[in-house]
Order: C-alpha cells, then structure tokens, then sequence
C-alpha cells in the first residue's frame, strides 16, 4: 500500500468508526430519528423486530465494520462501497435541514447534510481506486482483448502453417 492509501483511508473511515461505535453503545436520539424507517418496515414486513434502536444499531455496525475494514486495508473497495451504501439513509433521517425552523439549527443540519454528501462522493471515488500492485481495471481489460487478438492471429497462423 501506498504512503498516500496508509494515510488517506484512515482518515476517511475515522467518521464511520467512531459514529458506528457511538450507535452501538447508545442509539439515544439517532434512534427516534430512524423510527419513522423502522415504522416504514414494519408496514411491509409487521414480523420483523424492527425499531429506530435495532435500526441504529445495525447501521452503526455496518459502519463500525466498514470503517475498520477501509481503515485497515481489508477488501478497500467493498468497504467503501459499503459504507457509501449507508450514507444516503442516515443523511436524509439525520439531518432534514429543511424542517428546521431555527435559522441556527438549520444551518447546522445543512452542514452535515452536504458534509455525508461529500463523503459519499469520497467514498464512491475510493470504490475506483485500484490496488497499488494491479494495473487499473481499464488496463488489465485492454490488456486481456491484445492477450486474446494475439492468441487468435498464433492460431490462425498455425493453421495456415
């Protein structure tokens, strides 16, 4: 891994670590937020065990295991892309800046929301972001289609022999 990719996941997972961790150990008001999904849920599914406690929970597990697994390197991609999965539902449940009537709280339920939103844009990006040993997914293609051509022409000339 590259100085760059050592320091840089870290950093972007910090949130998802922490967050996920603090959602786990007191769902608290992340929880009455996530109710009106839990109540959502229960519409389509009444048996399931569905709350805004179980769903802040299992979201704040999700980051937590995204977070490490981006942080430490393990499956990078996948975590991004799991973690990037996560945002738009604690976005919008989270920070509904345009129901605060507070010109102080709005401003800062704004905030978040564009900061997850930025986030989710890093992350979406992360989910590109090729190992430092593999060629670039467009590459390794290219260079399977020149693999194959040359194949094909060795066999055609054989056969022409």
């Amino acid at each position: 891994m590259t100085l760059l990719r050592t320091v840089a996941r870290p950093m972007l997972a910090s949130m998802f670590v922490y967050g996920g961790a603090q959602a786990l150990k007191d769902p608290g008001p992340r929880a009455a937020k996530a109710q009106p999904a839990a109540d959502l849920i229960k519409k389509f599914a009444p048996e399931l065990p569905v709350n805004g406690s179980n769903l802040t929970r299992l979201n704040g597990a999700a980051q937590l295991a995204g977070g490490l697994a981006l942080a430490t390197g393990r499956f990078p991609r996948l975590a991004a892309f799991a973690l990037a999965a996560t945002l738009p539902p604690t976005t919008l449940a989270g920070h509904q800046y345009w129901n605060e009537t507070d010109p102080g709280a709005r401003a800062n339920q704004r905030i978040h929301f564009l900061k997850n939103v930025s986030m989710t844009g890093g992350l979406l990006m992360a989910t590109l972001d090729p190992e430092p040993h593999k060629k670039f997914i467009g590459r390794r293609a290219k260079d399977k289609v020149s693999e194959a051509a040359s194949s094909v022409a060795d066999q055609i000339d054989h056969l022409r022999g």
